[in-house]
């Protein structure tokens, strides 16, 4: 027995290691990164960044800081949605934006393989990295509360899907309505994410692992 535990040991240490998957290495003409933080473009703009927070589905801060940045062409069309807003009584809250690609990795490599189509794959790395995703949803100006939604941000459930028929009439209504104002500015939603939402231009950009410290 001690023998075939043994040859089974020596057997484990000669099967080659699980690649681990590296930042994508891409080639092509892309745009210089030019990351704002999106506070100090308009300091209205209400922040709620849980990754800095222990909540979030890693149950621990991923971020050292509660920051947000976007690239510029991006980070100007959502401000101006955020303007639009007001005349509706709502603004937006944002919740997430660009993430160093090092985080991505993390969530893939801490999330079982059967809620992988939650995360993104680090191989091919996230719009979040390109600096052209932001996760948000509205923000009620008159009671100073984030709105409710049909799902919570980060649910990894069929009702976190845009597309998703359940709620109530009134959560719909505002998922419709950020949906239509983001769109009205060149973002794409998620199909599996209603907070989620990409900027038309997020293919001219690199995937970016520059930690939030530099970013001044």
């Amino acid at each position: 027995m001690r023998l075939r535990f043994l040859t089974f040991s020596l057997f484990c240490t000669l099967l080659p290691a699980a690649p681990v998957p590296a930042q994508p290495r891409e080639r092509g003409d892309f745009r210089a990164s030019d990351l704002v933080e999106l506070v100090r473009l308009d300091s209205t703009l209400h922040l709620d960044i849980r990754y800095a927070t222990k909540d979030n589905f890693m149950k621990r801060p991923v971020y050292p800081e509660a920051r947000a940045f976007l690239q510029r062409p991006a980070a100007e069309a959502l401000l101006r949605v955020h303007r639009k807003l007001r005349s509706r009584g709502f603004g937006l809250l944002v919740l997430d934006a660009y993430r160093p690609w090092s985080v991505t990795k993390k969530f893939w490599d801490e999330t079982p393989p059967s809620l992988h189509r939650f995360v993104a794959n680090p191989s091919k790395g996230s719009r979040h990295n390109r600096g052209c995703a932001v996760d948000c949803t509205l923000y009620d100006l008159k009671v100073g509360k984030e709105v409710r939604m049909p799902s919570a941000y980060d649910e990894f459930t069929v009702r976190a899907s845009p597309r998703y028929d359940g709620g109530s009439p009134e959560e719909r209504r505002m998922r419709a309505l950020l949906r239509a104002s983001m769109e009205e500015e060149g973002f794409t939603v998620d199909p599996g994410e209603w907070w989620h939402y990409d900027y038309r231009d997020w293919k001219h950009y690199r995937v970016l692992d520059i930690p939030f410290g530099p970013l001044r």
